[in-house]
């Protein structure tokens, strides 16, 4: 029988949400401070992250549980990598690697996809619908803070394929609560969210040494002092 999934990743996330967040480099970003070199490294590392996840959610296409929610309109590989020509010039291939945690991060998915890939259900909400859902708003934010022009090397941000964003995380939410799960299984995608959310705090963390060298401890410092109390749905990039 299926369960409320939506709502309960909604719910059970909303700690790991907060926690992203406030992690410095989160914190900076929300608060206009973007560092052009630490942000090409957070595109070069969801390159990886967003590769490994795309393709196994193509390898796996006919499981029943990731095929509801596998909507094309949400991949961001061939947007990353036009960002990835902007920031890394036409041989990025050769010029860019995941950074230690990104990989540790594309290991678990597809160590997942490999032992309980309905547990890419997770990984697939806390970074898709987080891009969907602030994803203008941290657009602007990287625009004025990097005085980028147009779409160049923001293209992560942009989802062409989708008219109405309000209603398609609608129909996204609609999907999940009729994956054919039982409230087991609902538990184990919560948890594993919450371990991607922890993952990708890992990268944000592993760039706040390059935001730091950039803008100085002081003002890092200040920046970061005051938390956050959070959202649901909205993590830097």
């Amino acid at each position: 029988m299926a369960v409320a999934l939506a709502a309960q990743l909604r719910e059970g996330t909303k700690k790991s949400h907060t926690m992203a967040e406030n992690t410095g480099f989160v914190s900076c970003f929300l608060k206009g401070v973007v560092d052009k070199a630490s942000y090409r490294k957070l595109v070069a590392d969801l390159y990886f992250v967003y590769g490994a996840m795309e393709d196994e959610f193509a390898r796996l296409k006919d499981n029943p549980v990731l095929a509801p929610i596998a909507f094309e309109q949400l991949n961001r590989r061939e947007a990353l990598e036009k960002d990835l020509v902007y920031y890394f010039g036409a041989d990025w291939k050769q010029n860019i690697q995941p950074s230690p945690s990104a990989s540790v991060y594309v290991e678990r998915i597809h160590q997942v996809a490999q032992e309980s890939p309905e547990l890419l259900v997770g990984h697939h909400y806390t970074r898709y619908l987080g891009d969907l859902s602030g994803g203008q708003i941290l657009k602007n934010i990287a625009q004025k803070a990097m005085n980028l022009g147009g779409d160049d090397g923001l293209h992560f941000y942009e989802f062409d394929a989708i008219s109405d964003e309000k209603a398609f995380k609608g129909t996204y939410r609609s999907a999940m609560d009729t994956l054919p799960i039982d409230q087991l299984m609902a538990d184990r995608i919560v948890e594993e969210a919450n371990e991607a959310f922890h993952l990708n705090m890992n990268m944000f963390k592993e760039l706040e040494g390059n935001l730091v060298a950039a803008i100085g401890k002081v003002l890092f410092g200040f920046l970061t002092r005051r938390q956050r109390t959070g959202s649901t749905e909205t993590v830097a990039a």
